[in-house]
């Protein structure tokens, strides 16, 4: 590893494994905690858990961008530097609305409006999609229609419609895959960990060569490692809303400023996707609010109700998307769709097994 790599990785760790306990501190002390007693049918933990942790995880890897940024390591990049502030403040956003999420409960739809801006903020200072890889050959497009609004410094800004809105809309789709998916100890920090080091990989392929791009890779590594520590099963911290949001809002920006892998962000992300899908498609089954969080359909839950311990349902996860992340170092064009198709049958069966699993576990009970 280079100098620039290893202090991305080992700064952002120690800075989150060291900032974690005083977020321990700070969210007792303001009462920003996880109630078991809010959702019994769907929360393990016997007593309050703190929440705040997604703060330590920004706070780490603004801190590490800004030594690199102390050590020239961004000078001469393919990403401006713009972008990486853009993506600085766009952490500042996601942590204000989580923070007073996790304070004030507020609702999804008025939640969802700092990730838009977010996200808005992403696509003005340069983070977008201008094509998507065609899987049968060449690209699609996204840079017409296109209007130029204004100039700073000889910089021009445009709208690109096309290419906007699929970023904007990619990347509320990545941030609210992770959110939907917390609710186990260590499983949205890991994924955090596993996707981060695996789009790292992937920068370092000659054909891809994207030192930026790793770099804040590698800083989300680090970071959601050092507060895994804490957040691993029995969790002494949550990561609370920004945290969640955070780690999705991050693995999909990456997706993007590596050159539109979005079909990579797919396989890293795919099971908590056709979770999220299968989710929603029972609840719109049962005439019930697609936003609701007040059953037991997601995978997670599924396995603990199979009859499976915390950690043994988070390593099970752990391994899919391992595996199919994996796989994106190794395939190319088609071979992606295949990947993508093999994993909805994966999903397709574990759900099999884990509804035979739990049928066998509650007539064992009887």
């Amino acid at each position: 590893m280079t100098t620039p790599q290893v202090i991305a990785l080992t700064v952002s760790a120690a800075v989150s494994c060291a900032l974690t306990p005083l977020m321990i501190v700070i969210a007792r002390r303001t009462k920003t905690v996880d109630d078991p007693s809010s959702a019994p049918n769907r929360k393990r933990h016997a007593k309050s858990i703190p929440l705040l942790g997604g703060l330590a995880i920004i706070l780490a890897t603004w801190t590490t961008w800004v030594v690199l940024y102390w050590q020239g390591a961004w000078t001469g990049t393919e990403l401006p530097l713009k972008s990486i502030i853009g993506l600085g403040v766009c952490g500042l956003i996601i942590a204000f609305a989580g923070v007073i999420d996790d304070r004030l409960n507020i609702s999804a739809k008025k939640q969802i409006w700092w990730v838009v801006v977010a996200a808005l903020i992403a696509v003005a200072t340069g983070i977008g999609i201008s094509f998507i890889t065609n899987p049968f050959g060449g690209f699609i497009d996204l840079t017409h229609p296109r209007w130029t609004l204004f100039s700073v410094h000889g910089t021009a800004y445009h709208l690109t419609l096309w290419a906007d809105i699929f970023t904007v809309l990619w990347l509320l789709g990545a941030t609210y895959t992770t959110k939907v998916l917390d609710g186990l100890d260590g499983l949205v920090s890991g994924i955090g960990v596993i996707g981060s080091l695996i789009i790292f990989l992937l920068t370092l392929r000659p054909e891809v060569s994207q030192t930026a791009v790793g770099l804040i890779a590698l800083s989300l590594t680090g970071a959601a490692l050092g507060f895994l520590i804490w957040n691993w099963h029995p969790a002494k911290i949550f990561l609370g809303e920004s945290g969640s949001l955070y780690i999705g809002f991050l693995l999909g920006a990456l997706s993007i400023i590596s050159g539109g892998k979005i079909a990579t962000a797919l396989l890293i992300l795919g099971l908590p996707i056709l979770d999220l899908l299968w989710v929603v498609i029972q609840r719109l089954r049962a005439h019930t609010s697609p936003f609701t969080s007040s059953d037991r359909l997601h995978l997670h839950f599924r396995l603990l109700d199979a009859g499976f311990s915390i950690r043994q349902s988070v390593t099970i996860i752990y391994l899919i998307v391992i595996l199919f992340g994996l796989s994106t170092l190794s395939v190319h064009g088609l071979q992606k769709i295949e990947a993508l198709a093999g994993l909805l049958v994966v999903m397709v069966l574990l759900m099999w097994w884990i509804v035979r699993r739990t049928g066998k576990q509650v007539a064992k009970k009887q």
